[in-house]
């Protein structure tokens, strides 16, 4: 009974989603778009709410180095900033004043534990999603007057193409399943910050709280991707 606009790169298995849901009983309109089209974004999500008004813009795609295969180079930098960051932005900006105008609407930028605190291992990942978190919850207190909700995902380790690569010792691994059910909670509860595995989330909230020299050699000890 709802109207979903879904984007990805991957058209089978965009279309494969979008089939789910309408066995469902959704209507679903499909779309291969990559966020860092600033344009297409903005035509596409201006048409999802002109066909519908949109009461929840989830704002999710992201790349790590990992995704990239290999280590943080200048151009696998700029393309994680260009995903995780100017993607964000791309898919919310153009829906914002629409929500301000109506007076509600909700918005979730999907964030990470690592964007709590600089990851050796993964700078240019972990410095992208301090910026989405610190973005969101700016954005939350700004739209709050105009009556549009605002929530930062920061999920820890979920079990997804990103991590299926990964080599290390993941703690908390999560199944995707489980991190939606999680992060639908949040949404319905209008919660400021989902964090979760709760163990995950306060180990990193309280490291990136203490100063750096304290924690410069734990965080050394953490592997990179490979």
């Amino acid at each position: 009974g709802v109207t979903l606009a879904l984007s990805g790169r991957d058209r089978q298995r965009l279309d494969a989603v979008a089939a789910a849901c309408r066995d469902k009983g959704a209507r679903v309109a499909a779309e291969t778009i990559d966020v860092v089209e600033r344009g297409v974004m903005a035509g596409w999500v201006t048409a999802a709410d002109d066909t519908a008004p949109l009461s929840l813009v989830v704002a999710n795609a992201a790349i790590s180095a990992q995704t990239r295969g290999g280590g943080d180079d200048e151009e696998q930098v700029r393309d994680i900033f260009a995903v995780n960051v100017a993607g964000v932005l791309n898919t919310v900006l153009p829906v914002i004043p629409r929500m301000r105008r109506r007076g509600r609407g909700q918005i979730a930028l999907v964030s990470s534990i690592a964007g709590f605190r600089g990851l050796p291992g993964a700078p240019a990942y972990s410095a992208s999603k301090a910026a989405v978190r610190a973005y969101g919850e700016a954005l939350r207190g700004w739209l709050a007057a105009d009556g549009v909700r605002v929530s930062v995902v920061c999920p820890g380790f979920v079990r997804t193409r990103m991590t299926e690569g990964n080599v290390y010792p993941m703690p908390f691994l999560m199944d995707a399943d489980k991190a939606a059910r999680i992060i639908r909670r949040g949404l319905e509860r209008d919660k400021a910050r989902i964090g979760f595995p709760w163990p995950s989330y306060f180990g990193m909230w309280l490291l990136g709280s203490l100063p750096p020299g304290l924690t410069d050699r734990f965080f050394r000890l953490i592997p990179k991707k490979e």
